[in-house]
């Protein structure tokens, strides 16, 4: 009688290698192009453990800054810095390096490894570590460029002893600082910042209120600067002044903070995001949505009770929990003609008015008749720090006597603003009307027709948009609107970009309409960004540099399809920038905003815009929209087959496979199996006419994804081995605009996969590396997919207490993010753990109602899953009548669509409620467990015949056949490599023993 057999005495020889896909290994074909790809997947690239060693052992100190390496912590004054990990590993490459030079391609080979990246990538980080270390301090360059050859640390460093120590109250920020550069410095708001300050700690809501140019903004800056110790850097700009819909407050206040967006209600995500969170938010230019901005802070406070709101606006926004500050003017100098300098420069509106005019390259030293000049002018201009910035921007031209009399000449205007309306709006629109007046006639249509822009842009931009007339030339005009601080400049990126402030915006608008020439610009606008977003590959050009710029353009998009649509816009070219668009929204994952242009661009197709590629554009961009903010509806459906039908005739085969992979993955999610099948067959055949090998990796996913749901183990293997090995880890894909990232899914596919061939360590290995991946995307849907199926790898080899840790991460990351379905799928599998950890009673109460929620979604995928673990909940309870039911429901959506992938599980658990009770029906129990062990043997899920196995061993044990039945699990046994401690493999050992 055969006993015991020993673990890993029999070897198999169609051994899996998870690390490197080994095609030799296993017995399945490849191709000689796949091998290639393999083969060259598998080639460690990273570096060796003891160069990570060395590296992660230093902790360093050089300022007032300390690193330490191998916690990859950098703080300042010991407050916790935050800066991406590309700049923190150049940071690491270039301290370490002793002051030596480091070459660009020593730091692109280090940084980014085998990921092929240009210079201007690395010059993007470069420049991000400098504004971490805040080159421009009082501590000097730290960083300092060798033209032509790479980058040097030039500080003194210092090696430290012990661990860097972080202050107990500091925090890391969840998220990063956004706040804008200060126009202004706070000069004399010192005073006003620490009330608002303490104010708002007591408070949590305040509003700045003033006129235009009194420095809220500024004052918002200061005020978050000094809460940002306290809260660890958790400070969050939104800048509202470019919106003119109330109703996308929200939504940018959640690309603000981060948030990606996946329900039809922003504003529900964003406070399911938050409500937990310790951080400042900052609302600022709140006017232009001024419904939106307090209907939404008014739910903030009431509904995230550790968020700090302090917002920005010309008036107050009346939302309950509210508290006003209005901002004064900066207090100006008497009109004593006998102060001495020192007490002119006593008042904080002189003070500011010397050091711009100073800035502005006026160097005259001040003495007792000028000072006089500068309390005058200071009294003229009423305090506002931002008319007295124009002012003083005019004295290197016109001197200190000739912009006192200009500014006497302007004086009426500006006060007679002030009698016909409110101030806060007609005061600093008075002074820009006063500065507009002092342009030469270029530099005023440059002004005016910059104002067409709402967001941040290029040169490049104004080029093709601005039209100049003759004579004039173009650079020259834009450079001195920006000296007479009409249009800000930020110059710390790679190339320049350009803004012209809210307020002078509405006011050069005004002077376009006047001039009639708003249409023109307007049409202008429209096409210079929809020729950008047309000539970007959104699947290919992933550089962050790239992707940031056209994050960038967000702004200007909103205004050029909100003037597109409107009554005096183009059609045509909206319905063109809104296809061009799509792709965008997909990748900030603004699917709401999405499928609102997506809807109102397709109800305005034409002729000319119709049946080509814009139309297959946002067709398939409302049907990924629809699919992840709402459900898998028949909007979905019918936007993305009626894409794909245009695409065939077309022959515009990339579009054809984008469309065709939305297409499985709505049928699949559906639980139309075998329609989904038939979609990534599809793929298949055009990504080989593109002969594209990314192209081809995509397909060969959706292949092994149908394949694996359809008990199909060995060739689901194969071409998901094909996927990871030719898309290797270093290569990413644009997520949303695929519907997911395919290598993504591919892996933790391949893991289950493993699990039912045989190998449930490297089933575990992979699924924990892949759930790792996704974090490391930042796509929350990417990580919902990579957690629900992770799940079950860690339920079929007993580690509940992972299990369980991925529910609860699952449930609350999707419930942050409303991204249907995934909260009712967490609540299911948290049922089937119930279950299986002896709760029963509890657990059908789980699995009941997640089932329910699925499928009100139309989300079928798991269905059979939890039927069956519904089934052996019941059986518990000694509901057998229903247990059976249960089962047979579940076959029949088997047999109806195709997901055969837990046949032997359902033919198992049959067995079982069969062979219970007071009456078994033993005969019939043995030929399920037969059959179950057949259709294991059929498809080589060694693990599945094993738990048939063991059902079957405890019913002729009960019969009095132990030797028959240990034979039978010993041969089973026998053909594992791994995985001993399995509940399963221990628990055929016990039935081995006792045959």
């Amino acid at each position: 009688m055969l006993r015991h057999v020993e673990a890993g005495q029999r070897h198999r020889t169609d051994a899996i290698s998870i690390v490197r896909f080994d095609v030799r290994s296993f017995p399945i074909s490849y191709s000689a192009e796949e091998t290639r790809f393999i083969s060259r997947a598998s080639t460690p690239s990273l570096m060796s453990e003891q160069e990570a060693h060395d590296g992660g052992a230093e902790r360093l100190a050089f300022g007032p800054f300390q690193l330490d390496v191998r916690a990859r912590v950098l703080l300042k004054h010991g407050e916790p810095r935050v800066i991406g990990a590309r700049a923190f590993d150049i940071l690491c490459a270039l301290v370490q390096n002793d002051g030596k030079l480091v070459t660009k391609s020593a730091l692109l080979a280090r940084v980014w490894q085998d990921v092929s990246v240009d210079e201007g990538t690395l010059r993007f980080h470069v420049s991000a570590l400098r504004k971490a270390l805040g080159e421009a301090g009082p501590h000097g360059e730290y960083v300092k460029t060798l033209a032509g050859q790479g980058y040097c640390f030039v500080a003194p460093v210092t090696r430290l002893r012990g661990k860097v120590e972080i202050r107990p109250a500091d925090r890391q920020a969840i998220v990063p600082s956004s706040a804008p550069a200060r126009f202004l410095a706070p000069i004399g708001r010192d005073e006003l910042v620490i009330s608002i300050d303490e104010e708002l700690s007591a408070k949590r809501f305040i509003t700045l209120v003033g006129p235009g140019g009194i420095g809220k903004t500024t004052v918002a800056s200061a005020v978050a600067e000094r809460l940002s110790p306290r809260l660890g850097g958790a400070i969050c700009f939104a800048d509202l002044g470019s919106l003119q819909d109330p109703e996308l407050a929200a939504a940018a206040v959640s690309v603000a903070v981060g948030l990606a967006v996946q329900s039809e209600d922003p504003t529900a995500d964003l406070i399911a995001f938050l409500r937990d969170q310790s951080l400042l938010l900052v609302l600022d230019c709140c006017e232009p949505v001024i419904e939106g901005a307090a209907a939404l802070a008014e739910r903030l406070f009431w509904e995230a009770p550790s968020v700090l709101i302090l917002a920005t606006s010309r008036e107050a926004l009346r939302a309950e929990g509210e508290n006003v500050v209005s901002i004064p003017p900066l207090e100006t100098p008497p009109d004593r003609s006998d102060a001495s300098v020192d007490e002119v420069l006593a008042f904080p509106a002189a003070r500011l008015f010397a050091e711009r005019a100073a800035a502005s390259g006026w160097r005259v030293k001040l003495r007792r008749p000028e000072a006089a000049i500068v309390a005058e002018i200071c009294r003229k201009l009423d305090g506002i720090p931002l008319a007295i910035e124009l002012a003083a921007g005019l004295v290197n031209a016109y001197g200190l006597e000739g912009t006192a009399d200009l500014l006497s000449d302007r004086l009426a205007v500006l006060h007679q603003g002030r009698r016909t309306a409110l101030p806060r709006h007609q005061t600093l629109a008075a002074t820009i009307d006063w500065s507009y007046q002092l342009l030469s006639p270029g530099e005023r249509a440059v002004m005016r027709r910059l104002a067409i822009f709402a967001g941040p842009f290029s040169l490049e931009a104004v080029r093709e948009v601005v039209w100049i007339e003759d004579g004039d030339v173009l650079e020259a005009l834009v450079a001195r609107v920006v000296a007479k601080s009409l249009l800000t400049v930020d110059g710390g990126s790679r190339r320049a970009t350009y803004r012209v402030l809210d307020t002078t915006r509405a006011y050069g608008r005004l002077k376009l309409a006047e001039a009639g020439e708003l249409d023109e610009a307007a049409r202008r606008h429209a096409e210079y960004y929809s020729n950008v977003l047309c000539r970007f590959d959104f699947e290919r050009d992933r550089a962050p540099a790239l992707l940031a710029a056209l994050g960038g353009h967000l702004d200007n998009v909103r205004a050029a399809l909100d003037w597109a649509f409107s009554k005096v816009g183009n059609l045509q070219l909206g319905v063109r920038l809104a296809a061009a668009t799509a792709p965008l929204y997909l990748e900030l994952s603004l699917l709401t905003e999405c499928r609102r242009w997506c809807e109102r661009a397709i109800a305005n197709l034409d002729e000319q815009t119709g049946r080509g590629p814009a139309e297959i554009a946002l067709q398939g961009a409302l049907g990924l929209a629809v699919m992840f903010s709402d459900s898998n509806s028949e909007v979905a459906r019918i936007a993305l087959e009626r894409g794909l039908a245009l695409a065939q005739e077309l022959g515009d085969r990339p579009s054809q496979l984008r469309l065709l992979g939305r297409l499985h993955l709505f049928h699949y999610r559906t639980g139309a199996f075998r329609v989904a099948l038939g979609f990534a067959q599809r793929s298949m055949s055009v990504a080989e006419q593109m002969a594209d090998p990314m192209a081809i990796a995509a397909a060969h996913s959706l292949l092994g994804i149908s394949h694996h749901l359809m008990e199909e183990p060995k060739t689901a293997y194969h071409h998901l081995g094909a996927a990871l090995a030719m898309q290797p880890a270093s290569q990413t894909i644009n997520t949303l605009h695929f519907g997911v990232d395919y290598r993504n899914r591919a892996g933790i596919c391949m893991a289950r996969t493993l699990w039912v061939l045989g190998y449930p360590e490297r089933a575990r290995t992979l699924a924990r590396r892949t759930v790792e991946e996704a974090e490391d995307l930042g796509n929350p849907l990417t990580l919902c997919i990579a957690l629900i199926w992770a799940v079950s790898v860690s339920l079929w080899i007993g580690d509940w207490a992972e299990a369980e840790a991925d529910i609860e991460r699952l449930v609350a990351h999707a419930r942050s993010r409303s991204i249907i379905p995934y909260p009712a799928a967490g609540i299911g599998v948290k049922g089937y753990l119930a279950i299986m950890r002896g709760d029963a009673r509890a657990g059908v109460l789980l699995v009941r109602s997640a089932l329910v929620s699925l499928r009100e979604s139309r989300y079928e995928l798991l269905t059979t899953a939890l039927n069956s673990a519904l089934a052996e909940g019941l059986l518990a309870l000694g509901e057998r009548d229903q247990a059976l039911d249960t089962i047979q429901t579940a076959w029949e959506a088997v047999e109806r669509n195709g997901d055969r992938f837990n046949v032997p599980e359902l033919l198992r658990i049959k067995g079982d409620i069969l062979a219970s009770g007071p009456a078994p029906r033993a005969q019939e129990a043995q030929a399920c467990y037969l059959q179950a062990q057949q259709e294991a043997i059929r498809s080589s899920a060694l693990s599945f015949e094993l738990r048939s196995g063991i059902s079957l061993a405890r019913l002729w044990l009960a019969q009095g056949r132990g030797p028959q039945a240990a034979e039978m699990l010993a041969a089973v046994c026998a053909r594992f490599e791994e995985g001993f401690d399995t509940p399963d493999f221990l628990a055929a050992q016990r039935l081995i023993a006792q045959g």
